[in-house]
């Protein structure tokens, strides 16, 4: 299943969000190289390769020019939804592409008819989760208890 999302951003920027492709997997490790600190891009590397390796269609990548710009790891765990890690590179933050990841992620959790939506919020999600209330999300959905997610735990 493929969707494709194409903006255009303040007029600028055209992006396009959709379903990682391996061709995009040495972008996407220079991206949170760049935008996590190390022991949370070691966290998440673990995290995405196991959820490659699950179900590729809730890994999404955002893309301006052919060059991946954004990223947001998701996964199903026990019927539910749970946005793990979104990273857009800081030249692209503040200009709506976290908003279109999440948004694109969304659906897919929707079209699979997960019972709830969740945020994991540990301590590397802190600074992003004002982005997830802007959207619309409450305090009642942060999941702080992210080491029990299968794609964490293993």
């Amino acid at each position: 299943m493929q969707l494709y999302y194409d903006k255009i951003i303040e007029g600028v920027i055209k992006m396009n969000v959709r379903s990682f492709q391996l061709s995009d997997y040495k972008s996407i490790t220079v991206l949170l190289q760049e935008v996590l600190t190390e022991d949370c891009y070691e966290q998440t590397m673990e995290a995405f390769a196991r959820q490659l390796s699950w179900d590729s269609d809730l890994v999404l990548v955002a893309v301006e020019n052919s060059e991946v710009v954004g990223i947001v790891i998701g996964t199903i765990d026990n019927n539910k939804g749970y946005y793990y890690r979104i990273a857009v590179s800081p030249f692209y933050q503040r200009k709506g592409i976290g908003k279109s990841l999440i948004q694109a992620l969304r659906i897919r959790f929707e079209q699979r008819n997960v019972t709830k939506i969740l945020i994991t919020a540990d301590e590397h999600n802190e600074p992003v989760l004002p982005l997830y209330e802007s959207m619309g999300y409450a305090a009642t959905d942060f999941f702080r208890s992210f080491n029990k997610l299968s794609i964490v735990a293993g």
